[in-house]
């Protein structure tokens, strides 16, 4: 039987994924709605996906697409499944990083920094996916 290798995780690796995770909510903050929420339900069904060509789980992999797919489908209509597209992602990210195979081959900890930044965005989709923008713009207009 073959013995996965856990890589080592430190602080300063969850940098990357914090910085991937406030790119993507400011780029995705440019879109308008109704095309914030479509297009990033396409985004979470294009996650759901990542692990498939090689992520060494099996049929389990097909099986977690399909739950990632319905949630995509949903997230259609409403922020609340992509968010939980993303926090199932999070959890698949973190069983890859302990027992599967890393989602970048050559880099071990790609799934669990993936892990960090999925978690990150699905907070934002749960507040419903405020523009970062337009937030500012009433904050100063407060002020």
């Amino acid at each position: 039987m073959d013995v996965h290798q856990i890589a080592e995780f430190h602080s300063y690796d969850a940098i990357p994924p914090v910085i991937i995770a406030a790119v993507f909510v400011l780029l995705s903050s440019l879109l308008k709605e109704p095309g914030r929420r479509n297009f990033n339900a396409v985004m979470v069904a294009g996650a759901g996906a990542a692990y498939l060509s090689g992520g060494g789980l099996g049929i389990w992999e097909f099986a977690f697409t399909a739950m990632v797919t319905f949630c995509a489908y949903k997230g259609l209509q409403s922020y609340r499944y992509i968010s939980i597209g993303w926090l199932l992602h999070t959890g698949w990210d973190l069983v890859h990083h302990f027992y599967g195979n890393p989602l970048i081959p050559f880099d071990p900890l790609s799934s669990a920094g993936c892990a960090i930044t999925d978690a990150l965005i699905a907070i934002w989709f749960f507040a419903d996916a405020p523009s970062v923008f337009d937030s500012m713009r009433k904050l100063r207009a407060r002020a």
